[in-house]
């Protein structure tokens, strides 16, 4: 624990002297939330907060992307060699990462939340405790399954393949960009099985219904599942060297650290509850405030007057 503890300490100043990481870990993210709010959150009130969970959702993604290439650049300038000759193993250089990720993230994300609230009048906070343990889970899950792409791939340019494909599904299926509700049913199927779908509706569930971890059960039961088996995984077949190379049957079973996703969007096809959550979300946004500006009178057609009192002597027209 020790030797994760100092290493953590170490990435967390390589990454405070990183200039890129301030630009796409806080800028963009701050930036895209303005956006997303001008664009689709400008009935204000829990539109703020369902954009809210979407930007919240790729800030904490956005550690899939940034370790994966950053452990696969260290192997191939030699870096992780010298790692190597210090007393620290596999496991502890893998954890450092994860550990160091959540610590810049969630000063991140506490700025999002207080932009949102204060600046775009967020209506309320939603459960922080819920917030808290999806930002968390969020951010270890794709962390690990971030470490088990860098340790399946053998250049930067294959890391790079690998991670646009898997980021293109994870933004437009999950409904961070795209809302679940407005997609296909069959994309919607699609999206049951991605982790990223579980990260968004976590989050949505606490920031607009005020769901607490006692009842973000499936959310919190899959991602620290996936989490647990993708650690386990990047560590047996983490490589120091860039000579390394796996046998390719070891590529097959990486698959093992989508298992809890897979058995729940089996369970979630067949129960469909998750879906439905997501629509009523949805409706409660966006849906319902519409319908009820609709319903106002307005001065062109005003409302039908009143019908005569009974025993009041005028006879109605």
């Amino acid at each position: 624990m020790k030797q994760s503890w100092t290493l953590t300490k170490f990435r967390i100043m390589l990454a405070m002297r990183n200039r890129a990481f301030l630009f796409f870990g806080v800028i963009i993210p701050v930036a895209l939330l303005f956006l997303f709010a001008a664009i689709f959150g400008r009935g204000g009130g829990r539109a703020v907060a369902y954009v809210l969970a979407s930007i919240l959702a790729m800030t904490v993604m956005g550690s899939f992307w940034g370790l994966s290439q950053q452990l696969v650049i260290f192997r191939e300038q030699g870096i992780l060699r010298r790692f190597r000759l210090a007393p620290a193993g596999a496991g502890a250089m893998l954890a450092s990462s994860i550990f160091s990720n959540l610590v810049l993230t969630l000063p991140a994300v506490a700025i999002e939340m207080a932009l949102a609230r204060w600046v775009l009048h967020m209506p309320s906070w939603g459960n922080l405790a819920g917030v808290f343990v999806m930002v968390t889970l969020g951010g270890a899950t794709f962390a690990t399954l971030g470490l088990v792409v860098a340790s399946v791939a053998n250049s930067m340019m294959e890391t790079q393949v690998i991670n646009q494909l898997l980021w293109l599904a994870f933004m437009l299926l999950s409904g961070v960009t795209v809302p679940l509700p407005t997609l296909p049913a069959w994309l919607q199927t699609v999206a049951l099985y991605l982790p990223a779908t579980y990260l968004v509706t976590g989050l949505q569930r606490a920031l607009l219904d005020s769901a607490g971890p006692s009842q973000l059960g499936a959310e919190i039961l899959s991602l620290g599942g996936s989490t647990l088996i993708a650690f386990f995984i990047s560590r047996q077949i983490f490589r120091w060297e860039p000579e390394e190379k796996l046998p390719s049957s070891a590529k097959t079973w990486t698959l093992a650290a989508l298992i809890p996703f897979l058995l729940l969007g089996m369970w979630e096809t067949r129960d469909g509850q998750r879906r439905a959550q997501a629509r009523s979300i949805f409706r409660s946004t966006y849906e319902a405030p519409q319908r009820k500006q609709q319903d106002k009178p307005t001065p062109e057609s005003p409302a039908a007057p009143a019908p005569p009192a009974p025993g009041s002597g005028v006879r109605p027209q």
